[in-house]
C-alpha cells in the first residue's frame, strides 16, 4: 500500500521541501508540482522524517498548497508531485456558508471528509469559480470546521458530478469541460448521463453481455407493442432519457377481458391503475403531454418475489485504485404497494441480500450471479463509451427461473439505498472509491500520459 504523509511547514525562507530519508528516489528532484502549479526547489532528505513531509512556508504558499493535510509523494523525471488534487465539478451553488451547495451539500461533505485519509486534496467547483487568467480556482473544501472557500491550483482530474442532463447540456459548463480537457490535459472523469437506447444498442451486439437485456425497442408502434404483449405477460414504457422511475408505464393485457390495464404513478405522487379497452385509448390519455418517439418499450420479466411484491437489485460498481473493476454496495429494492417501479420515492423498501433470502444457498448463488453481471456489464460498457467511467450503478433482476437481467445502467447513481442501516459501509467505500479511481487517473496522467490517452482513443 501506498505510503501517505502529513504535511508541515517549517519558517525556511528558501524554496524548499524535506522529504524522509527513506523516500528518496535514484534520481534528483529540482521542482515540486501541486495540481497544475510547478516551482523549481531545493529539495532535501532528513533521517527523523518518517510519515511526514516539511514545506518552507514561502514555497507553500506560492503552490497554494493547504497545511495540515496530507500527500502522495509521486516522483517522476526531475518533479516531485505532491496531492494528487481532484476537482469535483458541479453546479447550484448558493450564498449559504453552511450549504454552499444547497440541499447536496451533505452529499459533497461526505466526500471531501475522507481525502486526507487517502493522501489527496479534493475540493468541490462551478464553472463560475474558475480564474483562467492565473490557473487558479476559487474551491469549496470540506473538514472538522465545516465548509471553508479557498484558491487553489487547476486540479490533476475532474470528477463530474453535475447534477442532471438539463445542467450537463448548458453551453459554459461544456466548454468549461473541453477547456480543462483539451488545453490543460486534465483527465475527466463519470462524464455524461445514460441514454438508455445508447446503452442498449452497445450491449446487445457484445455476446458477453447480451443475455442479460430484455427485448427492448425504441419508438414501439401500436402493433409491436401488441405483439410484445402477447408474447409477454406485460411490457414497460420508460422515458429513454428518464430517471428516478419517473414517467414509466407497466402495460398489462388480459385474454379473459379483452382489455389493457396501466400501472403508473400520477402527478400527485399517487400510485394508480387503468383499465382500457385499446392501447389508443390507453396512448390517447396517458400520452397527451409526451411524446412517443422519446420512450422505450421492455419486455416486462417475472421476477422474484417477497410477500407477492417484486424485487429487484441496485449493484453499485467501481473502479479501484488500480483500475480495475469492482461490486462496491449491493441491495435490493421492493416494490411498493401498486407502484410500477421499486424505487423509494414510489414507496420501495431497501433490504439486504440475508432479508430477502433465508436460504444461505440461495443467498450466495444470488450474490455471484449479481455480481457476475455487474462486472461483465461494466467491463462492456466501459469497452464501448468514450471517456473515463469510474462508477456505475446497476437496476439488475432475477426471474423465477433464476436468470439475471438488465434493466438500467447509471452512470451517476442515486444513493437513496445507503438509507439502510446495513449499507453504511457500502456508502463510505462506494465514496471512497470514487476518489482512489481519481488518484489512480491522476498517477496515470503523470507517469504513463500516453498509455492513458491510448485507453479512450
Amino acid at each position: 500500500m501506498t505510503k501517505i504523509y502529513s504535511i508541515q511547514t517549517t519558517n525556511t525562507h528558501e524554496l524548499a521541501i524535506y522529504l524522509p530519508s527513506d523516500s528518496q528516489p535514484l534520481h534528483d528532484i529540482h521542482s515540486v508540482s501541486f495540481g497544475t502549479i510547478s516551482l523549481p526547489c531545493q529539495v532535501l532528505y532528513q533521517d527523523n522524517l518518517q510519515d511526514k513531509i516539511l514545506v518552507s512556508e514561502v514555497l507553500a504558499e506560492q503552490l497554494l498548497l493547504p497545511i495540515g493535510g496530507k500527500s502522495n509523494l509521486i516522483f517522476y523525471e526531475d518533479t516531485l508531485y505532491l496531492g494528487p488534487v481532484i476537482g469535483i465539478f458541479t453546479a447550484g451553488f448558493t450564498e449559504s456558508s453552511l450549504r454552499p451547495i444547497g440541499e447536496r451539500s451533505l452529499f459533497f461533505a461526505k466526500f471531501l471528509s475522507i481525502d486526507h485519509s487517502l493522501g489527496i486534496l479534493s475540493y468541490v467547483f462551478g464553472a463560475h469559480h474558475i480564474n483562467w487568467e492565473d490557473g487558479t480556482i476559487e474551491g469549496y473544501t470540506y473538514g472538522k470546521n465545516g465548509w471553508k472557500k479557498g484558491r487553489f491550483p487547476f486540479p490533476n482530474v475532474v470528477y463530474d458530478r453535475l447534477p442532471n442532463r438539463r445542467i450537463e447540456n448548458h453551453q459554459a459548463l461544456k466548454t468549461v469541460k473541453k477547456r480543462l480537457t483539451d488545453e490543460y490535459s486534465i483527465p475527466w472523469y463519470n462524464p455524461g448521463f445514460f441514454n438508455k437506447w445508447s446503452i442498449h444498442k452497445l450491449l446487445i451486439h457484445d455476446m458477453d453481455v447480451s443475455r442479460y437485456l430484455p427485448e427492448t425497442l425504441h419508438t414501439p408502434t401500436i402493433s409491436q407493442m401488441e405483439e410484445m404483449l402477447s408474447s409477454y405477460q406485460s411490457i414497460y414504457l420508460k422515458p429513454a432519457n428518464g430517471s428516478l422511475g419517473l414517467g414509466v408505464f407497466q402495460l398489462m393485457y388480459s385474454r379473459e377481458e379483452n382489455m389493457y390495464y396501466s400501472r403508473y404513478r400520477d402527478d400527485n405522487e399517487i400510485n394508480r391503475l387503468r383499465k382500457y379497452h385499446s392501447l389508443e385509448s390507453f396512448l390517447k390519455a396517458s400520452f397527451k403531454d409526451r411524446l412517443l418517439s422519446s420512450y422505450l418499450a421492455q419486455q416486462g420479466i417475472k421476477l422474484t418475489r417477497l410477500d407477492g411484491k417484486s424485487i429487484d437489485f441496485r449493484i453499485h460498481t467501481n473502479k479501484d485504485e488500480s483500475g480495475l473493476w469492482k461490486v462496491t454496495a449491493l441491495a435490493a429494492k421492493v416494490a411498493g404497494k401498486g407502484s410500477v417501479t421499486t424505487h423509494l420515492n414510489n414507496g420501495g423498501v431497501v433490504k439486504t441480500l440475508e432479508e430477502i433470502y433465508d436460504d444461505p444457498q440461495e443467498r450466495i448463488k444470488a450474490f455471484h450471479n449479481l455480481t457476475d453481471a455487474a462486472i461483465a456489464l461494466s467491463k462492456s460498457i466501459d469497452r464501448h463509451i468514450k471517456g473515463y467511467i469510474g462508477e456505475i450503478g446497476f437496476d439488475l433482476g432475477i426471474d423465477t427461473d433464476g436468470r439475471v437481467w438488465m434493466f438500467e445502467a447509471n452512470s451517476k447513481p442515486g444513493r437513496s439505498i445507503f438509507s439502510h442501516p446495513e449499507l453504511k459501509d457500502a456508502d463510505l467505500i462506494t465514496r471512497k472509491a470514487s476518489l482512489q479511481y481519481g488518484l489512480y487517473l491522476s498517477k496515470k496522467a503523470i507517469l504513463e500520459p500516453e498509455e492513458l490517452v491510448n485507453e479512450k482513443i
